[in-house]
């Protein structure tokens, strides 16, 4: 029964695997197109400056710890949008580096194709010289049929010429069938024919055996390239599956940066006139302190030229010459002697001063920023709080202006200089309005009221009525 497989017939594989590359690569171009158009449209967003660190865990550390910094620059933002406005920082800070690893996919992939396609142009190769291998072994087979064919004919008719004399025979002169040297050359005849024949059949035997050697060797080479070629077409399905999946990636990245982006956008109104109001909230406590802060220290100061006059009365009556009155020289710090509000192992996790707004996020300030007139300090809530010098509250509870739940002491005027403490965002309060408290008492629990975007304690001091940096006072 002739066989039908491929191996072994010699006829060309089917191409299943030019098929499968050509399938693939028109499929694998349809995805690139996709990503060109996905870095396109990524470059309309900005990307916030992050650690350029090697290892991944790193960089996200690094888009974590950027994100919490943007929510902290918008601690009188509602707390939605400030978490809104530091997915997107982290968002910005990931596609950069989603896209980088999506252009590598399709390189891996680029690279699986080729092989795949250079295994496959072999195993063609190998399925030709297979081909030619097999014909040329049965046109071997062709020969060494008609040559023994040959070698009967010779025999057979020299069998029937009366046989090939003897050596006996010759040696006696015996031969019935004609003359000694007919018979002689009809011999030599003979034997000359069968030894060319019997030559020609040992050469084609050897080019047989040589040609099933080489036969076995390609077929060998090509069961060996069929694996590779199967292995490399693996590769390549994993690296466009690999590659799909960074486009996914980088597809979601664009996705949710778009949607906060116009989520924040369509908000900032609404949140710039919220900040607005607050700012105004805020304007009118610092005016408040300043104000109260002034009367303090007027009355203070009436007070020390009130001893200085009448001191200066006595010494006169006396008959001693009165001092004048010489102004104290400020020294906030060595006068009030501030200790922590919180326990000493809590971290301060934003400082004193000017708040930029951070690359990438929306300026809903209007002025690249806003000033932070206290420290926050990373407390968990229910943190106990103390007063930082003792004093008298002249504020306790919720108020309208962002920070929730607060408390505000009085510490008086020392050697010419007044300070006020504030603490906000707490989650309950333990003092009330017009009670004196001492340095250390416990004041309040810290929480996340107010416009809050995560339990801390925000804690200002106010000296002479203007907001100083605590850490110059602690």
């Amino acid at each position: 029964m002739k066989s039908t497989d491929p191996e072994r017939t010699g006829q060309p594989m089917p191409r299943k695997y030019h098929a499968a590359m050509r399938m693939r690569m028109v499929s694998g171009r349809a995805k690139v197109a996709g990503s060109v158009l996905a870095i396109v449209l990524a470059a309309s967003f900005g990307t916030a400056p992050v650690a350029h660190a090697d290892d991944l865990d790193d960089q996200q550390a690094a888009l974590n710890a950027e994100s919490a910094r943007v929510q902290q620059s918008l601690e009188f933002v509602d707390a939605n949008i400030a978490k809104a406005a530091g997915d997107l920082v982290v968002y910005q800070g990931q596609l950069p580096g989603a896209q980088q690893a999506l252009l590598e996919a399709q390189g891996r992939v680029a690279t699986a194709v080729k092989e795949a396609d250079a295994l496959a142009a072999r195993v063609d190769l190998a399925q030709q010289s297979k081909a030619q291998i097999t014909q040329q072994l049965e046109n071997d087979k062709q020969k060494i049929t008609d040559t023994k064919k040959l070698i009967g004919q010779i025999a057979a008719q020299a069998y029937k010429s009366g046989g090939v004399p003897t050596n006996v025979a010759l040696l006696f002169g015996s031969n019935d069938g004609g003359n000694l040297t007919e018979t002689m050359d009809l011999a030599n005849q003979a034997m000359r024919s069968q030894n060319a024949a019997m030559t020609k059949l040992t050469q084609q035997s050897a080019t047989n055996v040589n040609s099933q050697a080489r036969l076995a060797a390609v077929e060998q080479e090509i069961r060996d390239l069929k694996a590779k070629a199967d292995a490399a077409l693996e590769r390549e399905k994993v690296a466009r599956d690999d590659a799909a999946a960074k486009k996914a990636q980088v597809d979601k990245l664009i996705s949710d940066t778009t949607r906060l982006n116009a989520q924040l956008q369509a908000a900032k109104p609404g949140i710039q006139a919220q900040l607005q109001q607050v700012k105004s909230m805020q304007d009118a406590v610092a005016a408040e302190i300043s104000e109260r802060d002034r009367k303090l220290r007027e009355a203070w100061l009436a007070e020390q030229q009130r001893l200085a006059a009448a001191a200066a009365a006595a010494a006169q009556a006396q008959g001693q010459a009165p001092q004048p009155y010489v102004p104290p020289v400020s020294n906030p710090r060595g006068n009030f002697g501030l200790i922590h509000p919180v326990p000493g192992n809590i971290p301060i996790t934003s400082g004193f001063g000017w708040r930029a707004t951070p690359p990438g996020t929306i300026d809903f300030y209007g002025q690249g920023g806003y000033m932070h007139t206290g420290i926050d300090f990373g407390a968990p809530c229910g943190t106990p709080v103390y007063a930082a010098a003792a004093g008298t509250v002249f504020s306790a509870g919720w108020g309208n202006d962002g920070g929730g739940n607060r408390v505000k002491i009085s510490h008086g005027v020392i050697n010419g200089d007044s300070l006020t403490t504030v603490y906000y965002h707490n989650t309950s309060v333990v003092v009330s309005s017009g009670q004196q408290v001492s340095q250390g008492q416990l004041i309040a629990y810290s929480g996340t009221t107010g416009n809050s975007t995560g339990c801390h304690v925000h804690f200002e001091t106010w000296v002479n009525g203007q907001a100083v940096d605590p850490m110059n006072l602690l």
